[in-house]
């Protein structure tokens, strides 16, 4: 060893802990005595080193090593590095298995843990032993692989103290095979070999001061295997059963447990017989003074030894009762109780209850076993004699007979087990499970101690060799020089210990000695093997003898070697049990060699290897040759290395960490102690002499990378470049080897290298600490710099401030006097201007008296001076109208002379005449020209009313033409000249008003002067007559052309009301309007808005606007109008009915012949639909066809010509029914006015029905003309009351406007006075008065204008649909018309093609009615058809599910002519062959995809069309027409929604087995981030055989392949139109089993647990997330099953070291259970020396905040668990009419119908 230089951590011994952790604080160099120290408690120590005092210190491992799954992954290897990594797996991770090399080191923990179920079962299956942590399942795998692989048997070695643990890993190993290995049939096996073991527990099992359940014999199991490796059977060889127990048991021990589970149940039924009672009664069962284990319920122990009695088979099950009785006598037999003699030399047994019932038990005589229990016989050459036994000697007689007979119970339990466990098939191969002692020394060792002394030592050197042979391997397999390894050979103690005259030999020999004695056989032992070097004799004792096995030295006591080794009972009591009555205690001491033999024979032929039995049993005739229990036990042990030297063995060395049994405990002394037995220490010093740390190239690369060069990266040969790097940092080439797939390293290379690679890192770490700090210290000097500067800055201020005080000081008192006399001085101008304006105030109240008054003086003044002017005014006035009145009084006189006077009289009669003569010229003027204009304004009007027939004619020639949307624009114009020739009549209609009151203004003056001329001339008062009758007739001309105007103002309005939409017929309303959903308009409203428009284009823009109300009034004018329209309209329709009541004369003759005609028409077309589909149905010949498709089309033409001919004749005579109802109102000229226009109707009538001139004479003679003549007189009618409809109309509308005027006046005298109230206002008042009327004509205008809005919507939405339904016509018209071309065509080109297009296109879609019509013999063929040979790709250009959909609609042909056997016939047939198509294609997730798709589909059918009102709600009218109509078929509906959840669930096996071999790899060892993972350094297990050594492993798959995966399956399942709920349910389940598989792994790999880990698997899982959100999968579960795996993730990269931390860890990980949390705590393994391991106190620290939490303690999640499945109803909304079957399915045997 080199320098021990300063920090080296190192061991020392210690005599309590056996090592202790210590640290150099000085440096050594060679030669120095004392090594100073440094202890973990920070106390020193002074160390001496020398050849007579310690050697040097073994060194430490490096704490990233610490903890490592593999010991030989250590880079030290010596005991120290050894037991403190276990020491710190067991305490501090609470991990109990652990690698050594090829040995599993596995530590009772004295606790239940939570990882022995099913689940870590599979996820242990199928592993490399060392991608997991270590387990029992991983060496069981590793076992079952290698068998599987290496066509080789396998066997598991489990060793160790009692107390170990070694029953319970031999246990589980088996449980592991019976798991994955199960039987192929219905045998069960595997669960017969797992029920062997409580039954061998209770037989040979029982509680020891070390443990509660131990074994007390050792046992090997075979377990055998078919060419499958499925478990056929299995079979039991034990060893060296520990008969003394049953007859004696130390303190605090018990016997086997047999006896407690049967005293337990003592009180039971079955057992009375037995006469049992508590075990305490007993002395066999009560020496140990505690018949209780903690824990152990013996009665339920007790049935499941009885059910695995009945499950093993017929022979146990039957024999049970027996095998109590026995078991039962052996402990009655204890109770005996033997009483001596007075002489000492004999005894006697006086009636004792116990022997009776011992005899009783067992079926033998009381009185025969009572004498041979006290006698026995001896036997000469010559004479037999009896001879009485002591007391002592009766006693061991008796407990050797109970030994004996447990003995063989025991073994004939053994024999029957492996009967039950053996099998007739031919066995394959066999893994072998050896549960037998390890090493023991204890105060006291006796013959049982030196056997299992012996086997281990066997065992030992059988491990030594297959270790030194692996060793060796691996070298020659990697081309490595092989050197020697010394290694310890224990073959010279097993020589002396059974080789010729060893200590067996002298055993044996001593034992044929009659007088033989244990003294004299180990005075034998001193006197011929004192020589030997592992033989010893102690030195204070002359009956013990010491032996040095290879783990330590024992020294054994002689006494009761040789009893224990004759093994002696008495043949007379032997010989009484042989006569029992009982066939079974008959049976257990009989020769059963020959069976012995059979089944050795058997057990031979089923095994590679020959098996022989375990006890060879001894020839009978020769007692002398009777084999002795040594000679027994050395050739089973020989027969068992053969058997293990021919296997392939695996190593299980189970350590018993305290004897305190207490839970995780761990005791160092201990732990050492029996690791030096057991060979681990062995192991480690194999694999340290010679290469033990192994890297892969790979791996070696990418951890010390960081040690490499530059240039040497930029090599591709990863090989050289750590060729170069190794010889660069090594010097020594003896240190490592290059081997061709690792390097090798010696010991404590690898540490070297690691401290390399910390040191780089340090260096790395304080050259970065170094910059950082420095910037930080720059930014800090910067701070202080600048803080700095300005305390100066302010210290100078300062300064200078004390330097200026003075003059603040000075400032401060000016300012301050100044502010004083400031103040004082504006007090003072204040008081000031206070007086002042007191003062003058005063003045000026003063002088306001004075102006006041002479106010008042000067009022009183004018008062009186303009009173005096008043009184001299009115007497002036008063004078001056006396002297006029006289004046006129004088004046009046002198006229009234003048006017008797004639000539007076005169002159003024010929200035009035001359007036009359004027005036009644003008009237005449005025007569002729309103003469004259009459006659215009008359034809005016009329063209006018042509005018508006003509355009009405010609709107609707347009409409019917164009239809509605391209007249807008000509509709426009028309409007727009009809409102020019409203406004010029208006404006004539003023003009005429104007001159009608000039006039009358005439007329008035004329007539006053008339009537102050009246006495003067007659004529004038006759003339002014005339003009008076002038008048009145104007008048009337004026009012006849208001009627007029009023007239085309109707007119007009009815030109409005033809837009389009704003229209309604009343009996010729158009197939178009009544298929519209929108409402329609009424007239009055389009109306009385036009009227409103009207009145504002009258009153203009301008007056309009100002009018505030106008709109209001409008919108009330409106409402009256539609009142006095629904009392009109009322009036109407009670008009109508009397004329129909009226009118029920019997039908008229043209009417009878109507309705004939009509109905012959359809006859006829009857008729011809008929002959036509006949022809088609029977394939006549093209002729026919032709003459009938011509004689269809012309009778089509004929009929649809006379309908529309028909429906005119209809409206007529309803017209002329009502007609008839009402009177005559208007005169004969109105008719004869009309007549031309009747004529031309009648003579288009005449035409219509195709009647010329040429055929009067024809009608003549039919009496035709009569009825023409009939016609012209209804016509007559109808035009008459067509005219007195109109009158009447004028009539309301005239009134109508005088109501509109008169509230239009109402109006304007309102808005008068409106006005003159608001001038009457103040302005401010007048400004919100006329705000709120704007407001208000705001409101009211919004509210028209949102009223004309919905309008045009409304006439939009119209014309919309109009257009759509003009487009769905034309499109129609197109369709029929390519149906005529194409008839036409095939009529041309002949008649195979015409008779095709009929058959497909003419018929058959129209009558379909969604049915497929199969015969009963073609129900086979469509099974194998639609079920059996379907492929999904032949369907997959379809409709999803069609073959769900065809066999629907064969169910429902069948329910249709109501054949029940059919249709059970088809869904038996159905489901089956679904079923079989599913078996057959069990693995195929297409197949099962798709048929899980359809068998959903045909259930969802049979709901949608079942007749359900639940399942009925979403279909349309056509689909409820199709449902079922005879048959119920619930009962056929379970069974398919049961076959559907069994393909399901069929679908999710298929998936996850796909996926399972993905999801570890993808998920945890992918790098999706590169170069993010770190790698640690391995031990032996990733180098073992078992790992896969191609490159199509697991390790091939990523994370983009699993993703593609499932993407492959839900494109898989949508394309086969899987319902999306089914879907979502699929992938839930799916990233459940990912959830699952990836924590289970995580919960079970050391090398997984890492921050690195973390974040790869939190960028895998949102990935996932992101594949889930592309697929619209987020509503789907999917995401919270994967929950768990996320805070997994999240946990390994949170901060873990204070209390805050953890408190947000227990919040974090709500999904995870307390175990797994600190599971995964326990697991998490820095990659670096600069990553903190979790600690102790901060685990518990997490264990005490979860400790609240109320849940079940899993560890791993169930990858066996499936939600249930929901098929959501989820009904089709395809129409089965019109569905299409391809061609490519051979279906033509089905009929569409």
């Amino acid at each position: 060893c080199g320098n021990n230089l300063h920090y080296t951590r190192v061991w020392i011994p210690d005599p309590e802990d056996v090592w202790r952790g210590a640290e150099i604080i000085k440096d050594y160099k060679e030669g120095d005595p004392i090594l100073h120290l440094k202890l973990e408690d920070e106390s020193t120590l002074e160390f001496r080193i020398g050849p007579k005092d310690n050697a040097l210190p073994f060194l430490r491992n490096p704490d990233i090593l610490v903890g490592e799954n593999d010991l030989t992954a250590l880079s030290y290897l010596h005991e120290p590095a050894v037991l403190h990594n276990l020491k710190v797996r067991f305490l501090e991770a609470n991990h109990i298995y652990t690698y050594c090399g090829i040995v599993l080191v596995a530590i009772n923990p004295y606790d239940q843990l939570q990882i022995y179920g099913e689940e870590v079962i599979n996820a242990y299956s199928g592993q490399n032993m060392g991608d997991m942590d270590p387990h029992i399942f991983a060496v069981a795998e590793e076992a079952y692989k290698q068998m599987a692989r290496d066509e080789r048997n396998q066997s598991i070695i489990v060793s160790g103290e009692s107390g170990a643990g070694k029953t319970v890993s031999a246990k589980y190993a088996m449980r592991f095979f019976a798991t994955v290995g199960g039987s192929a049939n219905d045998t069960n096996v595997e669960e017969k070999v797992l029920a062997s073991s409580p039954i061998m527990e209770a037989i040979g099992n029982a509680k020891t001061t070390r443990n509660d359940n131990s074994s007390r014999f050792g046992k090997y199991i075979q377990i055998g295997f078919d060419r499958r490796y499925h478990i056929i059977g299995a079979n039991m060889r034990t060893y060296l059963l520990e008969k003394s127990r049953v007859v004696f048991q130390a303190e605090d021990e018990r016997n086997y447990h047999i006896f407690y589970q049967l005293c337990a149940s003592a009180s039971l039924p079955d057992f009375k017989d037995l006469a049992l009672t508590s075990a305490e009664d007993f002395i066999f069962t009560s020496q140990g003074e505690n018949i209780f284990i903690e824990g152990v319920n013996d009665a339920e122990d007790f049935e499941k030894t009885r059910e695995a009695l009945t499950l093993l088979g017929k022979g146990l099950e039957s024999n049970q009762s027996s095998i109590f009785r026995v078991i039962a006598s052996i402990l009655h037999l204890g109770n005996v109780e033997i009483c001596p003699e007075r002489d000492g030399e004999s005894c006697h047994i006086s009636d004792d209850p116990h022997l009776a019932h011992f005899c009783r038990l067992l079926g033998v005589e009381l009185e025969q076993m009572e004498h041979w229990l006290c006698h026995r016989k001896l036997v000469t050459t010559s004479e037999t004699y009896v001879k009485s036994m002591s007391c002592k000697q009766a006693a061991n007689a008796r407990d050797a007979l109970a030994k004996h007979i447990y003995a063989h119970m025991f073994d004939w339990i053994v024999e029957y087990v492996n009967r039950s466990l053996h099998t007739s098939s031919k066995q394959h191969s066999f893994i072998g499970v050896l549960d037998i002692y390890g090493f023991e020394t204890f105060e006291i060792n006796s013959f049982e101690q030196f056997c299992i002394n012996y086997a281990n030592e066997k065992l030992q050197q059988q491990f030594n060799q297959h270790v030194f042979k692996l060793e060796q391997e691996e070298y020659m397999k990697e081309q490595i020089p092989w050197t020697l390894i010394d290694f310890y050979d224990n073959q010279p103690c097993i020589d002396l210990i059974e080789a010729k005259l060893g200590i067996l030999d002298l055993l044996d020999e001593e034992c044929k000695v009659p007088k033989g004695t244990d003294q004299n056989w180990c005075q034998k032992l001193f006197d011929r093997l004192s020589s030997r070097v592992h033989f010893q004799k102690p030195r204070m004792s002359n009956t013990s003898f010491i032996i040095i096995h290879f783990a330590d030295k024992v020294e054994y006591q002689c006494e009761g070697f040789l009893e224990k080794n004759r093994d002696t009972v008495y043949e007379e009591q032997i010989n009484i049990l042989k006569a029992s009555k009982y066939q079974l205690v008959a049976d257990l001491f009989q020769d059963t060699s020959k069976d012995s033999s059979n089944i050795t024979i058997t057990s031979s032929k089923s095994a590679k290897i020959n098996v022989r039995s375990a006890k060879p049993t001894p020839k009978v005739p020769n007692k002398e040759h009777k084999k002795t229990v040594g000679h027994q036990f050395r050739s089973s042990l020989q027969l068992l290395m053969e058997t293990l030297n021919a296997t392939t063995p695996h190593y299980v060395r189970c350590i018993k960490p305290n004897d305190e049994k207490e839970a995780f405990m761990f005791d160092a002394g201990r732990a050492v102690q029996q690791l030096r037995a057991c060979g681990v220490l062995e192991t480690i010093r194999i694999s340290a002499a010679g290469y033990p740390s192994r890297w892969t190239y790979p791996d070696f690369f990418n951890r010390y990378r960081v040690l490499m060069k530059k240039s040497d990266m930029t090599l591709g040969d990863k090989k050289l470049v750590c060729r170069n790097l190794l010889e660069t940092l090594i010097k020594d080439p003896d240190k490592f080897q290059f081997g061709k797939t690792k390097i090798f390293f010696r010991a404590g290379q690898v540490a070297y290298l690691e401290k390399l690679r910390a040191d780089k890192f340090r260096n790395a770490c304080i050259k970065i600490q170094k910059t950082v700090r420095g910037w930080l210290q720059r930014v800090r000097y910067r701070k202080i710099r600048k803080s700095a500067i300005t305390l100066q800055r302010y210290g100078r201020g300062y300064m200078s401030r004390c330097q200026a005080a003075l003059i603040c000081q000075k400032q401060y008192r000016m300012v301050r006097e100044r502010r004083e006399y400031l103040r004082v001085r504006q007090a003072v101008i204040t008081i000031q201007a206070y007086t002042r304006g007191m003062f003058t105030r005063a003045i000026f109240h003063e002088f306001l008296l004075h102006h006041k008054a002479m106010v008042i003086q000067k009022h009183v003044r004018g008062w009186l001076t303009r009173r005096k002017f008043v009184r001299a005014r009115n007497a002036a006035i008063t004078i001056q109208c006396a002297y006029r009145r006289l004046r006129a009084k004088r004046e009046l006189k002198q006229l009234k002379i003048e006017a008797r006077s004639a000539e007076h009289l005169k002159k003024l009669n010929t200035g009035m005449e001359n007036k009359i003569v004027q005036l009644q010229r003008k009237m005449d003027d005025q007569v002729r020209s309103r003469t004259r204009s009459l006659p215009t304004n008359r034809i005016m009007c009329t063209s006018l009313d042509s005018e508006v027939n003509k355009l009405q004619k010609e709107l609707e020639v347009m409409r019917s033409r164009q239809g509605d949307g391209s007249q807008l624009t000509s509709l426009q114009d028309e409007l727009e000249k009809l409102r020019a020739e409203l406004q010029e009549a208006h404006a004539h209609r003023k003009k005429l008003e104007e001159e009608y009151s000039s006039e009358k203004m005439e007329l008035e003056q004329v007539s006053h002067l008339s009537l102050m001329g009246r006495k003067g001339s007659l004529s004038a008062s006759q003339s002014v007559g005339r003009v008076q009758a002038e008048l009145d007739e104007e008048r009337q001309r004026y009012q006849n052309l208001l009627r007029e105007f009023s007239r085309l103002e109707q007119r007009y309005d009815n030109l409005q009301e033809a837009k389009p939409g704003h229209r309604r017929n009343n009996s010729n309303q158009s197939s178009l309007e009544s298929d519209s959903n929108y409402p329609s308009i009424s007239t009055s409203e389009v109306g009385d808005t036009d009227d409103a428009i009207q009145l504002v284009e009258e009153m203009g823009a301008e007056k309009a606007a100002m009018d505030i109300g106008v709109f209001m009034k409008l919108q009330k004018r409106v409402r009256e109008l539609e009142m006095e329209r629904k009392r009109l309209q009322s009036n109407l329709e009670k008009m109508e009915d009397q004329a129909l009541r009226k009118g029920t004369e019997p039908k008229t003759t043209s009417e009878q012949e109507l309705e004939s005609e009509n109905k012959k028409l359809k006859n006829d077309l009857n008729e011809l639909r008929k002959a036509i589909a006949d022809r088609a149905s029977q394939n006549s010949s093209s002729n026919e066809l032709q003459e009938g498709y011509n004689l269809l089309l012309s009778q089509l033409k004929a009929a649809n010509e006379e309908l529309e001919v028909r429906k005119e004749e209809v409206l007529i005579l309803r017209t002329q029914i009502v007609s008839t109802a009402q009177q005559k109102e208007e005169k004969s000229n109105h008719i004869v006015s009309h007549w031309s226009g009747s004529g031309k109707f009648i003579w288009s009538w005449l035409t219509v029905h195709g009647k010329g001139t040429s055929d009067w004479g024809y009608l003549n003679e039919d009496g035709e003309l009569g009825l023409a003549y009939q016609g012209l007189k209804q016509v007559a009618r109808l035009l008459e009351a067509q005219l007195q409809s109109q009158t009447r109309k004028h009539q309301d509308e005239m009134t109508a406007f005088q109501t509109q005027i008169e509230l239009l006046k109402d109006d304007i005298e309102k808005k008068q006075e409106m006005l003159n109230h608001t001038m009457s206002l103040s302005p401010e008042a007048q400004v919100e008065y006329s705000v709120q009327q704007e407001i208000t004509r705001l409101t009211n205008d919004n509210l028209v204008r949102r009223q004309l809005a919905q309008m045009i919507a409304v006439l939009l939405t119209i014309s919309i649909k109009l257009e759509k339904n003009e487009r769905k016509l034309k499109k129609q018209l197109r369709i029929y018309m390519k149906k005529v071309q194409e008839l036409e065509g095939e009529m041309v080109q002949g008649p195979a093609v015409e008779l095709t297009r009929q058959v497909t296109v003419q018929r058959r879609e129209k009558d379909f009615e969604g049915m497929l019509e199969y015969h009963k013999d073609d129900e086979a063929l469509l099974v194998k058809t639609l079920i059996t040979d379907m492929k999904p790709n032949a369907v997959s250009a379809t409709v999803p599910c069609l073959p769900a959909y065809i066999l629907f609609m064969c169910i429902r042909h069948a329910d249709y002519i109501n054949d029940d056997q059919k249709v059970h016939s088809l869904l038996t047939a159905t489901i089956n062959a679904i079923k079989k198509v599913l078996k057959k294609n069990n693995d195929d997730f297409e197949m099962t995809s798709f048929w899980l798709a359809n068998t959903s589909r045909l259930l969802h059918c049979l709901k949608q069309y079942s007749g359900d009102e639940a399942f009925m709600t979403q279909n349309t009218a056509k689909q409820n027409e199709h449902c079922l109509k005879n048959f119920d078929l619930a009962e056929y509906r379970q069974v398919l929604s049961d076959l559907s959840i069994q393909i399901y669930q069929q679908l999710i096996k298929v998936a996850e087995h796909s996926l399972q071999p993905m999801i570890v790899s993808a998920m945890l060892e992918s790098e999706s981030i590169p170069s993010l993972s770190g790698v640690k350094p391995s031990g032996y297990r990733h180098r073992s055989s078992s790992m896969d050594t191609d490159g199509d492993g697991p390790g091939s798959y990523t994370l983009e392949s699993l993703i593609r995966q499932l993407g492959q399956f839900h494109g898989v399942m949508g394309e086969h139109g899987l319902d999306p709920e089914i879907v979502g349910q699929v992938i839930r389940q799916l990233f459940y089993s990912i959830n699952a598989i990836t924590l289970n792994n995580l919960l079970l790999r050391k090398d997984v647990c890492s921050w690195s880990t973390g974040m790869q698997l939190r960028y895998n899982i949102s990935q996932m997330e992101e594949w889930l959100r592309g697929k619209n999968l987020q509503q789907s579960g999917a995401v919270t099953n994967i929950e768990p795996l996320i805070q997994a993730a999240q946990l390994l990269q949170v901060k873990k070291k204070t209390s805050q931390d953890a408190e947000a860890i227990c919040s974090l990980c709500s999904a995870l259970t307390v175990q797994q949390i600190v599971k995964i705590l326990n697991l998490y393994t820095p990659l670096n020396e600069f990553e903190e391991r979790v600690t102790v106190s901060f685990i518990r620290n997490i264990q005490n905040h979860l400790q609240d939490r109320n849940e079940v303690p899993i560890l791993l999640v169930d990858t066996k668990h499936t939600f249930p499945v929901l098929f959501p109803y989820t009904p089709s909304a395809l129409s089965l009419e019109t569905l299409h079957i391809p061609a490519n399915l051979s279906l033509d045997f089905i009929t569409r119908v």
